[in-house]
């Protein structure tokens, strides 16, 4: 043939690997380093105040270590409040676009708490029973946005054991603590992750409304305890 049709390239599809490694366009990668920023004053002070609080429980200071353990809740509750309204930003902004990308499901070797493997196991249940790399995206969002809630109230309920000096077994709540913080972290680590991946999909005129949606207040989180409190015992 002496005249071929000029086919149009097809846009290339990425892995999770591949949309994380690869470098975002100017304007996105300064919202994204922007965001990530935030994300990350937050956790870095969190977990310098809670080794701080460990600390201070192993040099028998129970008094500071229950006052310190009260700001680490704090800081806890602000950073999941954001990544919760992250999420939500995420699933409401992805409505509108046609390209999502793929997400790959939670690991459950990547927790430690029985409430964020179990929510990683259904993760990776449903993540190959559902169809197509749209819905996968929304369950995903939907599975980060409830575990990092529920991490923040176990959270909150052995810290203020703790802080309020009832817990039966205070050496389990100190645990408890540790171990939520560390899962609270794999959840900030994998929105992360997907925020990256969102914003590459993400056309260029929708940013803007993105970014005035991830810079409004977070709704205050919903809170709930899990467990009845026990009686007074020290700590």
């Amino acid at each position: 043939m002496l005249f071929r049709r000029k086919q149009k390239s097809l846009p290339v599809r990425r892995d999770v690997s591949g949309n994380w490694i690869s470098a975002l366009p100017r304007g996105k990668n300064q919202l994204f380093e922007t965001v990530v920023r935030r994300w990350e004053t937050t956790y870095g002070m969190m977990s310098v105040a809670l080794d701080e609080a460990l600390s201070l429980r192993a040099r028998g200071q129970l008094v500071s270590a229950r006052q310190q353990v009260s700001i680490v809740a704090e800081l806890l509750v602000r950073l999941a409040a954001t990544l919760v309204g992250a999420c939500d930003a995420m699933s409401d902004r992805g409505r509108h676009v046609s390209g999502l990308p793929v997400v790959a499901p939670l690991n459950v070797d990547f927790f430690r708490g029985d409430t964020a493997q179990s929510a990683a196991s259904w993760n990776g249940l449903l993540h190959h029973v559902l169809l197509g790399d749209r819905s996968r995206f929304f369950h995903k969002l939907r599975i980060l946005s409830g575990t990092v809630q529920d991490v923040a109230s176990e959270f909150c309920d052995a810290a203020q054991d703790i802080s309020d000096g009832i817990s039966i077994q205070p050496g389990a709540c100190w645990t408890a603590v540790d171990s939520l913080h560390y899962d609270l972290s794999t959840c900030l680590r994998e929105t992360e992750v997907v925020f990256k991946c969102f914003l590459r999909a993400l056309p260029n005129e929708q940013v803007s409304a993105f970014s005035a949606k991830l810079d409004a207040p977070a709704p205050p989180l919903r809170l709930t305890s899990a467990r009845p409190r026990l009686t007074r015992v020290s700590a």
